[in-house]
């Protein structure tokens, strides 16, 4: 799977969802710490490499930005300050549990593949993650920000280094495409992995079916906040889990250890769809509570028209906020 990822990659950005994506940049809603030359103005005083202006220190600034030059020449303390434009670090978190690997259509025309697809010969939840990821990257190294993308179920499985380097985005491609899908999820276990390998503030891109508690996602985006991230969140569902529109009985399997139970799924279908919208009302609550964004993806669409629509209202918000 690997070396057919390395000599296809261009199959996992399609051209008219390259098209789509063009206009846009993928902007930070908070501020975001950088310390090397990029697209997005840091207010940060003192992380980049390029001085702005001094200005006299104050009980209580940090030591390391004094300039001890201007001190010897006049016994006065100075701070030295910078303004220079930063970074945004995107870490893009796809997740890999077995639930993933459910997919009710057939794989797209041209698809350069993964694991889950291979497999069932259908496009699965994972496929339509992997899609996500490799475009949002994409869109990232192109205004030269730093991506990396990490791969989880009931444990961070795969972290692939933040870089802006031009062999990033095919690196990406090629961990994805050959990723297991199973196990369980673990979203609480998996947030406390990441959190501790991220020193500085950047974007989290979550990209899930989210069938874990939502208890758990609330705290998982609550570590978020505290920490002081910006988080994206990605619901990807299947069309079939979306409308329930089975009509006869069945045995229906449950994908992560949850057993195999037959039954009739008319009866079931209103509770069903009362339960899943339950469920992701609660996630979009949370999520919105704390300032990040929800949006809630059907497999069975392309990713360009999503994505674009996404990134034009965070742009439009970026906007908003700028100009009051």
């Amino acid at each position: 799977m690997a070396e057919s990822a390395t000599t296809r990659a261009e199959n996992y950005l399609a051209p008219e969802t390259l098209a789509q994506l063009a206009p846009f940049e993928l902007r930070a809603k908070m501020i975001v710490e950088g310390v090397m030359s990029g697209m997005h103005r840091s207010p940060y005083q003192g992380m980049a490499v390029e001085f702005a202006q001094h200005r006299q220190y104050v009980a209580g600034d940090d030591l390391k930005h004094l300039d001890w030059k201007v001190y010897g020449r006049s016994d006065k303390l100075y701070l030295k300050q910078y303004q220079q434009e930063t970074t945004l670090d995107v870490i893009v978190l796809v997740d890999s549990s077995a639930s993933m690997g459910f997919g009710s259509l057939a794989v797209k025309r041209e698809w350069g593949g993964t694991i889950a697809s291979a497999a069932k010969n259908r496009w699965t939840k994972f496929d339509h993650a992997t899609a996500l990821a490799v475009a949002i990257s994409y869109v990232c190294l192109h205004q030269q920000d730093r991506v990396g993308v990490g791969v989880f179920a009931n444990e961070l499985r795969t972290m692939v280094k933040r870089s802006s380097s031009r062999m990033q985005w095919r690196s990406i491609v090629n961990s994805l495409s050959g990723e297991p899908v199973e196990a369980a999820t673990d979203i609480v276990k998996v947030t406390e992995q990441v959190l501790s390998k991220i020193n500085n503030r950047a974007l989290f891109i979550i990209i899930s079916d989210l069938f874990d508690d939502a208890e758990a996602i609330r705290q998982s985006l609550a570590r978020f906040r505290h920490r002081r991230h910006d988080v994206i969140l990605l619901h990807t569902l299947d069309r079939q889990e979306m409308m329930f529109d089975f009509s006869q009985p069945a045995p229906f399997h449950g994908m992560e250890n949850e057993g195999r139970l037959r039954v009739d799924p008319r009866a079931l279908r209103q509770a069903y769809l009362d339960s899943i919208r339950a469920h992701a009302d609660a996630v979009s609550t949370a999520a919105l509570k704390f300032g990040f964004d929800y949006q809630r993806l059907d497999t069975h669409e392309s990713v360009g028209p999503a994505l674009a629509y996404l990134l034009a209202r965070r742009n439009a918000q970026s906007k908003r906020s700028k100009f009051g």
